[in-house]
């Protein structure tokens, strides 16, 4: 299970049934993240819009009133392109799944769940979330790692150099 700081944002959890979006908010709590519910697509949609960039993880229903999840995932990335979305249906289908993945949903699973899947999701998004940000440490610092560890053979080949010369000059 990722720890807290590695994944270090807010989870939106979406879904029209009480006890489903309760069950997954304590739940994410319980492991640290600090989450937020909507109650249908449209509360959802407007609480992305007006927090551009603070939910990183959005869990949501496909079928409720207003907006569905599809819309849903459209405000997260649009708002967020790396926001982790995960599609939840109690009516899965190919279709929806092919579609849930063409616009950029994270993961897609299907009602009912059991926790250890959202533990499950939740250790491939902290692993990711841990191997973009040693990328980014990684490429932030090339030249001067890169120089550093070389710095000992390039010296070695320097001397052989100035002992060829040397001994042409002689």
């Amino acid at each position: 299970m990722p720890d807290k700081t590695t994944l270090n944002f807010e989870a939106l959890v979406v879904d029209d049934e009480p006890d489903i979006r309760e069950l997954l908010s304590e739940y994410l709590r319980a492991r640290g993240l600090t989450t937020a519910t909507a109650t249908d697509g449209r509360a959802a949609i407007a609480a992305l819009e007006r927090s551009a960039g603070r939910y990183g993880l959005v869990l949501t229903d496909i079928n409720m009133p207003g907006a569905d999840g599809f819309e849903v995932l459209r405000a997260a990335r649009a708002v967020n392109a790396s926001a982790y979305v995960v599609i939840i249906t109690g009516y899965a289908s190919l279709d929806s799944a092919i579609q849930a993945v063409r616009l950029g949903a994270h993961d897609y699973i299907t009602k009912p769940f059991s926790l250890g899947q959202i533990d499950v999701i939740l250790t491939k998004i902290g692993d990711r979330v841990a191997l973009e940000r040693e990328n980014r440490e990684l490429t932030s610092r090339p030249s001067v790692n890169g120089l550093a560890s070389l710095q000992g053979p390039l010296d070695a080949i320097e001397r052989r150099l100035a002992r060829i010369e040397a001994i042409l000059t002689t």
